[in-house]
């Protein structure tokens, strides 16, 4: 039964997605980049309300109050499944995320993340994908006032699993001179990165006490980070 009920969520998701990504890159150029940013949430609620009624997967966020009330910062986050994707548009303040800029350039799928503002990198640059994360992210802080969130092992990594953090999202913080926030989950336990069983339960987010960029060695800084979030994300039961 859990397996129908997921690929029943999986299709009515696509459906969803495909249907608000219509309305949203109609209505979004009239609107300023927060309220496209707010109108990306109602995607997220509507997506996470199917969700929970349909595999009986909801979650939970601890930490709240470690976010910083001013100022735009970094957010490192891990990435193991499709559900922070999504969860990012309703958990943080306003901002904008850092993908590969190949997906841009697919016709109606880029369209949305191109007026969400994302940072679009070439991932086979090396060290020119670095400059790019730095040179827009400083764009997207001091022009839209976002934050920028940056998934540091660059794709989505199976559960309980990981490998060495890239340097942009410490570089850009302490370039900002502004804090990292680090944020673990165990998404993927639930919602494996393949396959369409969507397991019952829980997710658990946690974020973690901010962290202060400059004059930090940036090497440290992002061992530091990664070592919290690997330390905090928790296989279920």
């Amino acid at each position: 039964m859990q397996a129908l009920l997921s690929i029943v969520f999986t299709v009515s998701m696509i459906v969803w997605t495909l249907s608000f990504g219509v309305v949203y890159c109609i209505v979004c150029p009239f609107l300023p980049w927060r309220g496209r940013f707010w109108m990306a949430g109602v995607m997220t609620h509507v997506t996470f309300f199917l969700l929970r009624v349909l595999c009986g997967l909801t979650y939970t966020v601890e930490g709240r109050e470690n976010l910083p009330a001013s100022g735009q910062h970094v957010i490192l986050m891990k990435h193991s499944s499709t559900w922070e994707t999504y969860g990012i548009m309703t958990l943080f303040p306003p901002l904008v995320w850092v993908m590969k800029r190949e997906i841009l350039w697919i016709p109606f799928v880029g369209w949305g993340p191109i007026l969400a503002r994302t940072i679009g990198t070439d991932r086979k640059a090396g060290a020119g994908a670095v400059s790019q994360v730095l040179k827009q992210g400083k764009h997207r802080m001091e022009k839209l006032g976002a934050w920028i969130l940056v998934f540091p092992e660059g794709t989505r990594m199976a559960a309980g699993e990981t490998r060495k953090y890239g340097s942009s999202g410490a570089l850009l913080a302490a370039q900002q001179h502004c804090k990292i926030v680090p944020v673990a989950h165990n998404s993927g336990y639930f919602w494996p990165r393949r396959g369409l069983l969507k397991k019952r339960g829980t997710i658990r987010v946690v974020i973690g006490p901010p962290v202060e960029a400059a004059g930090r060695d940036v090497r440290e800084l992002n061992e530091e980070v990664q070592r919290w979030i690997e330390a905090n994300v928790r296989q279920p039961g």
